[in-house]
């Protein structure tokens, strides 16, 4: 009778002991979820709290009224249809500089030499373009600087050389010269370009890759290319009547864009 009555007993007490865990984990439970339901009232008050009557600052580029929209119709034009604004763009570019090329002098217009600009710059938008978009998805290192003097370096000594070799050698081609005759051309005009090209288009694809942003590149370059295409139809010219092109572009004082990346 007694080993009973000390199993009751023990039994009890185990009993007691469920029962007194039950009770906390119910209380633990409640207390939990009155937190929970406090913090999701204070961030229900907080979002109903009305947020000071700050105007936010509009930046310099929104101020620009129909220019803006104008860059932001290039840009819409540009996600959508990469390509056929591209080409438009270089026919823009190539028309102006062979243009205003061919005022230089005073001599009479050929639209001979405008359509064999605007083939050039038709067929070569393409690859250009997706140039540009290969440097700018590649050679993206931990180092911005390292990473932009690479494009630029890369820049400089594979499209440069071919496209001016390109330009020069189908102007020669197009206006019925000979292969001897369009390798002299390259000969005489390449160089020089490459040499005035130096003094430009670093400093240009420099602050285009570092703070210009993809879609607008081409619109940023090809402001200074249209200058540029002035140039190399002015020099083509100057080759096709025979006598050496004698042009010193200035280079462009180099902003100071090391400490500006690095901030």
């Amino acid at each position: 009778m007694a080993v009973c009555s000390e199993l009751r007993a023990a039994f009890r007490r185990q009993v007691s002991l469920l029962q007194g865990l039950r009770v906390r984990h119910r209380r633990a439970v409640h207390h939990t979820s009155n937190n929970a339901r406090t913090t999701e009232e204070a961030q229900q008050l907080a979002s109903q709290i009305a947020a000071p009557n700050v105007v936010p600052k509009v930046s310099i580029f929104l101020r620009l009224g129909p220019l803006t929209r104008a860059f932001q119709a290039y840009g819409r034009a540009q996600r959508k249809r990469p390509y056929v604004t591209q080409v438009c763009t270089s026919l823009f570019i190539f028309t102006c500089g062979d243009l205003a090329a061919q005022s230089i002098g005073g001599k009479e217009y050929d639209p001979k030499r405008t359509a064999r600009a605007l083939l050039i710059g038709g067929t070569s938008s393409i690859p250009s373009f997706l140039w540009v978009q290969y440097l700018s998805n590649n050679f993206n290192y931990s180092s911005r600087i390292l990473s932009l003097l690479t494009k630029v370096v890369l820049m400089q000594t594979c499209f440069t050389p071919v496209f001016n070799t390109y330009f020069f050698g189908m102007q020669a081609l197009l206006s019925g010269a000979t292969l001897p005759e369009a390798w002299e051309r390259i000969t005489k005009t390449v160089p020089t370009s490459m040499y005035n090209s130096v003094k430009i288009w670093p400093i240009v694809m420099g602050i285009n890759f570092a703070y210009v942003p993809l879609a607008y590149r081409s619109v940023f370059s090809g402001g200074i290319a249209v200058g540029w295409q002035t140039y190399l139809s002015y020099l083509n010219r100057m080759a096709e009547q025979g006598g050496a092109a004698v042009v010193h572009v200035q280079p462009i004082a180099a902003p100071r864009m090391e400490q500006q990346i690095a901030a």
